[in-house]
């Protein structure tokens, strides 16, 4: 028998029960859908994880920080200070994919009668726009020369008032009430002595602090959302960045023949020529080399920390969650599975003597059996296909929820994408679920086929 004519008469037969055959296709339908909602439900909080954790740390950078004692590690206690020298010794490791120093510089911005401290980070502006900084006006500060500052969207959310301790944003969520990008900030490079200098703090000889220079500093932009309450938590939203050969110069300037704070000192008390830096960023090829380059440079006896931990453990956690998930949804197309089987052995015992009659015409036995394994693959295809289609129409009424529910998430039905959807339904898991209900199909007719196969001929002729 040609295989176009079993595929035809599996068909024909399923047809001839129509009614039967519509409720285990339905069973079929609903266990599918389950499971690919369910599946769909786990990538959908694995996806948004992720991006959340995106948000706050880079998935496949290591931090390196000098050691806290160096005089213990070395006989030259500049071995271990970060420099340039360190930047390319890091560069040349493997699975390296670049290397960025940071100098960390703590400033003083004066708004009025306020006052904001300010963290300035200089990068070079490769590393700046590896942070993938939304920017709302403006641009990341370039190598112009020129010391320029680009603030992230909550740091100047910490203004103050210095003579009452006021913090008016953290009392009422009331947002500093300047544009930056119009005029230059006026910026205090040594915050620590403008700070200790209206206090009336006093030097080591005992007598008054000095005001330190200001300076009127252009800002280069400002991340979106910019002084704003609604600012998203990220990263970079409570930092202020600068170039990184410009914060040196300007650094060297302010700081001549005297220390830098935040910078080693001789036994002396007395400045290196050489600025160190606070930090170096050591980006890796992926996540799966985060772990061991930390280990690495470790080794080297440099601190090294990374976020790989924390974010190894979060996976894990969401990859139970999908499993358990999938497994709740996997119970309804057990079920199913029975239905079919059923469905099948019902179909044997009405259709006996139609195989004593085959078998008498020399039907194969194979080709019997072929028959029986196509009528349970085509309830496992069709109920499969539906409960595909049901499932993304599930998807969209979820993501259409979660969007009036949180006041702004994206629809979407989720083909694979992030966007805020709660509900994310792959090509790759609509393709499989569709394999597997076919295969589900085929295993449950598997022994009922076989029962079709094995009948004595005289006494299935003899049944009536």
């Amino acid at each position: 028998m040609k295989i176009n004519d079993m595929l035809k008469m599996s068909l024909s037969n399923l047809w001839k029960r129509k009614v039967r055959t519509f409720l285990t296709v339905l069973g079929v339908v609903i266990g599918v859908a389950s499971i690919v909602v369910m599946v769909s439900l786990g990538i959908g909080l694995k996806t948004s994880t992720m991006e959340s954790l995106e948000s706050y740390a880079s998935l496949t950078q290591v931090e390196v920080t000098a050691p806290y004692d160096t005089s213990s590690s070395s006989k030259n206690a500049t071995d271990f200070y970060l420099s340039d020298e360190t930047v390319e010794k890091l560069r040349n490791l493997d699975h390296v994919e670049g290397v960025y120093p940071v100098l960390e510089s703590q400033m003083v911005a004066k708004f009025g009668r306020y006052l904001v401290d300010l963290s300035v980070q200089g990068m070079v502006p490769e590393a700046l726009e590896r942070l993938n900084i939304k920017v709302g006006e403006g641009e990341l500060p370039e190598d112009s020369g020129e010391l320029e500052l680009f603030y992230g969207s909550l740091s100047l959310t910490g203004y103050y008032n210095p003579k009452t301790g006021d913090m008016p944003y953290w009392n009422t969520q009331k947002p500093l009430d300047v544009d930056v990008m119009a005029k230059p900030v006026t910026i205090y490079l040594d915050g620590e002595s403008y700070t200790s200098a209206i206090n009336g703090g006093t030097d080591a000889g005992g007598a008054p602090v000095k005001m330190p220079k200001k300076y009127q500093i252009k800002t280069s932009g400002v991340e979106e959302g910019f002084n704003s309450p609604d600012s998203e938590y990220t990263m970079t939203a409570w930092n202020t960045y600068a170039n990184l050969d410009a914060l040196v110069a300007a650094l060297k300037k302010e700081f001549k023949n005297k220390v830098i704070p935040g910078q080693p000192t001789m036994k002396t008390g007395k400045p290196y020529k050489q600025i160190y830096y606070s930090k170096i960023l050591v980006e890796a090829e992926s996540m799966n080399d985060v772990t061991a380059l930390q280990k690495t440079i470790s080794d080297m006896g440099y601190n090294a920390y990374s976020d790989a931990e924390w974010i190894a453990q979060e996976q894990n956690s969401m990859n139970m969650i999908q499993a358990v998930l999938g497994g709740i949804g996997a119970v309804s197309l057990l079920v199913a599975a029975i239905g079919i089987a059923n469905t099948m052995m019902m179909s044997i015992y009405e259709r006996t003597k139609e195989i004593g009659i085959m078998k008498v015409l020399g039907c194969d036995m194979r080709n019997i059996r072929s028959m029986f394994l196509m009528e349970a693959g085509y309830i496992g295809f069709f109920g499969g296909a539906a409960g595909i289609g049901f499932s993304y129409l599930l998807s969209l009424i979820i993501n259409k929820a979660s969007e009036g529910s949180d006041g702004g998430a994206g629809l979407g039905l989720g083909f694979g994408g992030g966007g805020g959807t709660i509900s994310i339904i792959p090509a790759w898991l609509a393709g499989l679920s569709l394999v597997f209900a076919i295969l589900i199909g085929m295993l449950a007719g598997f022994f009922p086929a076989r029962r079709a196969m094995k009948l004595s001929a005289l006494a299935a002729i003899k049944n009536e």
